[in-house]
């Protein structure tokens, strides 16, 4: 999945796909999937049907143009079979990678998970929803699904092309595993979620490869505006081709317009340049989305991406670092700091969390406090637990805890002592500052606190200003209390947040933001998440998280990085930029080329369209043949910049709207008539008018 620097232009592979499968692609049932291109198509079928008549001497034209005409119509149809099949060129690179990965494995088939031994070895292929399997190093993981026992590290290079391993292990939200990757240590114990077929791989080579995907609303919407001004020029082209008829017989000389300069005009004043590339720009921008090692699972989404005006984002992991850090000992009642810190550090040796280690790291900096031997202490660890909400040591007779102000608190009353005025304040000062309080107690007497700092990363509120500048409203979401959370919040600069967040409170916040018309996305990884993911307009699940998550959500980050939500956020915004500029450009094209034509083709009937021939073309047959082929070479063109994506800028949409119809409006109006002269003064140059 991991192809992100490499241009599809430099791969000689892609190309050469590419170019075979624009051949294929002119098949009939192929090209009635795009009704303007089907316009072209019939147009080049006909023109070369009157080729061959005229060499039986039944002639609409001289037999040199017809043919001339008909072969750039054919490759007009071409070009834009091009484009389309090196915009899923990547996409089914990277399904024969997946495919690679993907391969029918020995699976290790048990009763149930305290059934280790009993092992039934049958092939992957026939595993079944619900089956359980156990997983060694070394071994690949037969299927997808949820870890019920054992911890190990995975090797999810396959899938998300990143070489660290992860670990995955049972309960909480790193649980869910892919077919496909491999354990590298110990083993895994997985209840399998998929049936064979439809795993998470299976859905990933169809999604890339474009096999899955479907037209979007907005894409089927734009498509009838296409097709309803193909219709509309085709009345025109008939109606000019009478009117001319009727006046060159009242003025006694024949008509100029031949049945092949007409069926060119009329691809020239149809909207072939958007219609040619509607679908590549679709299909690029499901591309980059998977090149940034996130799964659409429809295009729908990736749109809606482009629509969002409110995220949701949690705070853990998106706007701060995730690993809380000690940044100070604050001693109570008399107490020393080297006291505080001694007994501190002693309680988190056997802590392997990051805020444990720091801990330790800060006793040791701050007084030099070091390791001591365990022996000699009788020494007996308390590990924390979700209900205790507290850890510590227990020895020679001495019980020390450190924990969350309120569990503390209610140990300390327990054992008979008091929660000092002063230890609430303290406690009270580090959350109004953003922090996380640890109290720390020993033998029913408080020492004091450690102060526990989320550290906000790095250029995070400067990409919320690029947000807001961009008309999206940041809200971030925390199991923090309130104040905590209004302390992180102004020193992140979000717009708004929501404290001790459940998935109640996730799920209503959403659809009250729905109700009142807003576009909402989030992030998630737990099955918790799974009620709001269903319910977001763009919903990101975490790949390491599980199951539940991902299926309630329509994208997946194979990387699992939270803060891949504001990256999807701009490639739907860039689908949409580059879908309405490449429309703009090519509907002020055909507004040119009509000025470029029209006078060239009619000013024999009509002597007055003269003042509107500004570029002075050859003749009316040179005037046709340019246009039409300014209109091939246009498509080819512009393929880069289907594939790339206009370029974006974090700025209001009123002036993205001002910029692009400058750019692609007056450039749409400007380039066809300096390129069509050229173009003309070429032909008549080599002599071929």
């Amino acid at each position: 999945m991991q192809e992100k620097s490499k241009s599809a232009f430099a791969d000689g592979n892609m190309m050469a796909r590419a170019m075979k499968d624009a051949f294929v692609k002119l098949a009939p049932r192929t090209q009635a999937k795009n009704p303007v291109m089907l316009l072209v198509y019939i147009s080049a079928i006909l023109t070369t049907g009157l080729y061959f008549l005229s060499l039986f001497g039944i002639r609409d034209q001289r037999p040199g143009y017809i043919i001339g005409v008909a072969i750039v119509l054919w490759f007009t149809v071409l070009f834009a079979n091009f484009a389309e099949a090196i915009a899923e060129g990547r996409g089914k690179a990277q399904a024969d990678t997946l495919r690679a990965a993907k391969r029918d494995v020995e699976a290790h088939k048990i009763p149930s998970a305290g059934q280790k031994d009993a092992i039934t070895v049958i092939p992957s292929a026939k595993l079944k929803k619900g089956d359980i399997v156990i997983v060694k190093s070394g071994e690949q993981v037969p299927g997808d699904g949820e870890v019920i026992e054992g911890a190990a590290s995975v090797d999810e290079s396959a899938i998300t092309g990143e070489s660290a391993p992860v670990i995955r292990e049972s309960g909480g939200d790193r649980s869910a595993v892919t077919g496909g990757t491999t354990v590298i240590s110990d083993w895994l114990v997985i209840q399998i979620t998929s049936e064979a077929g439809e795993s998470f791989l299976d859905k990933m080579i169809a999604m890339v490869e474009g096999a899955a995907r479907k037209k979007t609303p907005n894409e089927i919407a734009l498509q009838i505006l296409l097709v309803a001004l193909s219709i509309i020029f085709v009345l025109v082209t008939v109606s000019l081709f009478t009117y001319s008829d009727f006046s060159a017989k009242q003025a006694g000389m024949s008509n100029p317009s031949s049945i092949t300069s007409l069926v060119a005009l009329l691809v020239c004043l149809a909207p072939t340049t958007i219609g040619a590339l509607l679908s590549a720009i679709g299909i690029a921008g499901m591309s980059r989305l998977n090149q940034a090692n996130v799964l659409a699972m429809s295009g729908r989404a990736i749109e809606a991406a482009g629509d969002v005006d409110i995220l949701l984002l949690d705070k853990t992991g998106t706007i701060t670092l995730g690993n809380r850090q000690a940044s100070e000992f604050i001693p109570v009642d008399g107490v020393s700091p080297e006291e505080l810190a001694d007994a501190a550090q002693l309680s988190s040796l056997a802590d392997e969390t990051p805020e444990g280690r720091s801990i330790v790291v800060l006793a040791k900096e701050k007084f030099g406090i070091r390791g001591r031997s365990m022996s000699d202490l009788n020494i007996e660890f308390i590990p924390f637990t979700a209900k205790s909400r507290m850890s510590g040591v227990n020895y020679n007779g001495n019980e020390i805890r450190k924990g969350a102000a309120d569990a503390i608190q209610e140990y300390v009353a327990e054992q008979g002592g008091s929660f000092s005025a002063q230890c609430e304040e303290v406690v009270k000062a580090i959350a109004n500052q953003g922090g996380t309080p640890l109290v720390v107690a020993k033998n029913r007497k408080l020492l004091g606190v450690i102060y526990l700092k989320d550290i906000i990363k790095q250029g995070v509120k400067e990409k919320f200003a690029d947000l807001r500048k961009m008309g999206i409203k940041t809200i971030m979401i925390t199991g923090d209390n309130p104040l905590t959370a209004a302390a992180i919040a102004a020193e992140a600069g979000v717009d708004d947040f929501l404290a001790e967040a459940t998935p109640e409170g996730k799920l209503k916040l959403i659809r009250d933001y729905q109700a009142k018309g807003h576009l909402v996305a989030m992030t998630g990884d737990g099955t918790n998440d799974a009620p709001a993911l269903a319910q977001a307009d763009v919903a990101v699940a975490m790949n390491s998280g599980t199951q539940a998550a991902k299926e309630a959500g329509n994208m997946v980050d194979l990387d699992s990085s939270p803060t891949k939500l504001i990256d999807i956020v701009r490639i739907g915004k860039q689908l949409l930029m580059t879908r309405g500029s490449l429309t703009t450009f090519s509907i002020a094209n055909d507004v040119a080329k009509y000025f470029a034509i029209i006078p060239a083709l009619f000013m024999a009937v009509y002597p007055g369209l003269s003042a509107l021939n500004i570029m002075g073309l050859h003749s009316a047959e040179s005037a046709i043949f340019s246009a039409i082929l300014y209109n091939a070479l246009i498509i080819i063109a512009l393929i880069p910049l289907a594939l790339r994506g206009v370029k974006y800028r974090e700025v209001p949409a009123s002036k993205l709207l001002s910029r692009n119809l400058l750019v692609y409006g007056v450039g749409g109006m400007v380039i066809p008539f300096i390129a069509i002269k050229l173009i003309d003064m070429i032909l008549v140059g080599i002599g071929l008018f």
